[in-house]
């Protein structure tokens, strides 16, 4: 019959999936348990990453390895291992390890820009808020993970492809933010008729595939709503803070809620919210809230998270010498607002 010590000698050389390194080093192995009238271990390991595809191939080489030594049958409990025990590890990453963006190692912060319904100027956030961070001198990549309804290149003014070279994508940049999108693969325009499976495999790509270089920030534009690949991503990612955008509509607030459950439930944090189209402003300054009031307010404290800011209907001022039709001058009012936001991101990231 195994003791305690022979379990730990054995799953010990075991390697985290993510981390690359043995359990013993990682401390991983939290819990052991032996029921000698039942010939049965139960062990509790704990790792970089749960309920992937890479826990379920550990899991299969501990049972293998513990019945190969004795035992009758054994019981298995994932848990995450600490983020300060994680980033003990981020300061020994090997290069590739700190390249991969879905590694733990990796020290690039994901921000998601959610809504639960399209029409919210989502993507007109999500633009603008990576033109911000760039401005305060951050190193920010964006995704277009809005598949289906990419718009990123053609708010941003981009007319250029991105490079191939070999098996890795280069990025296009642009107002000092990196891009990628569906619309960079997509000729004349034409609509995304593809399923969940291949969709997942061309996000998958976005993260693996292209050569992002180093990233302090990465915002990910998400298809509205809380269907397949939103899930996706949210699964794919390390952990992610999120943003969510409503409009003060309470119709709008109410569906945008869902979009913040779903965060949760997958254990990413909302960051906050922001209000888009709070109000018109006309010439003489007079606001008129043509969606109502109250939207934005009303979901943060539903999500039990900040507002960070509210936005005014309007456009940008733009011109056919540098076309950017949804990306807002550094000094336009509703630039600094953006700015404002950007600010008090970057205040709640130097918090934790």
């Amino acid at each position: 019959m195994l003791n305690e010590q022979q379990v730990r000698e054995l799953l010990g050389a075991l390697e985290d999936p993510f981390l690359h390194r043995s359990l013993t080093e990682t401390n991983g192995i939290t819990s052991v348990k032996i029921k000698e009238e039942k010939n049965h271990v139960s062990v509790k390991l704990a790792i970089a990453k749960t309920n992937t595809p890479e826990q379920m191939q550990l899991q299969m080489k501990v049972v293998e390895i513990l019945k190969g030594a004795g035992a009758d049958s054994v019981g298995i409990r994932f848990e995450e291992l600490a983020p300060e025990a994680l980033s003990q590890f981020r300061g020994q990453a090997t290069s590739a390890e700190a390249q991969d963006l879905l590694s733990p190692l990796n020290k690039v912060e994901f921000i998601s820009i959610a809504s639960g319904k399209g029409g919210v100027g989502k993507s007109t956030v999500s633009v603008n808020l990576a033109v911000a961070l760039a401005r305060l001198g951050k190193k920010v990549g964006l995704i277009d993970a809005d598949i289906y309804g990419f718009s990123v290149p053609d708010m941003m003014g981009i007319d250029q492809s991105p490079v191939v070279r070999g098996n890795t994508i280069i990025p296009v940049e642009r107002f000092g933010v990196k891009v990628i999108s569906m619309g960079f693969f997509v000729e004349d325009n034409m609509p995304v008729v593809w399923r969940g499976p291949m969709l997942g495999k061309v996000l998958d790509q976005f993260f693996r595939d292209v050569e992002w270089g180093d990233l302090d920030y990465l915002l990910l534009d998400l298809p509205p709503g809380t269907g397949d690949v939103a899930l996706d991503i949210h699964q794919m990612l390390p952990a992610s803070k999120e943003i969510v955008i409503t409009t003060p509509h309470p119709t709008a607030a109410f569906v945008a809620a869902r979009a913040g459950a779903m965060a949760l439930q997958t254990d990413h944090e909302v960051l906050g919210v922001v209000e888009n189209m709070a109000w018109f402003e006309s010439k003489d300054g007079t606001k008129e809230y043509l969606f109502g009031q109250g939207g934005g307010p009303k979901l943060a404290e539903e999500l039990q998270a900040p507002l960070l800011g509210q936005i005014p209907l309007g456009q940008p001022d733009w011109n056919e010498v540098d076309f950017a039709p949804s990306v807002y001058a550094a000094d336009h009012p509703t630039g600094k607002i953006y700015e404002e936001i950007a600010q008090q991101i970057l205040k709640q990231f130097a918090q934790k």
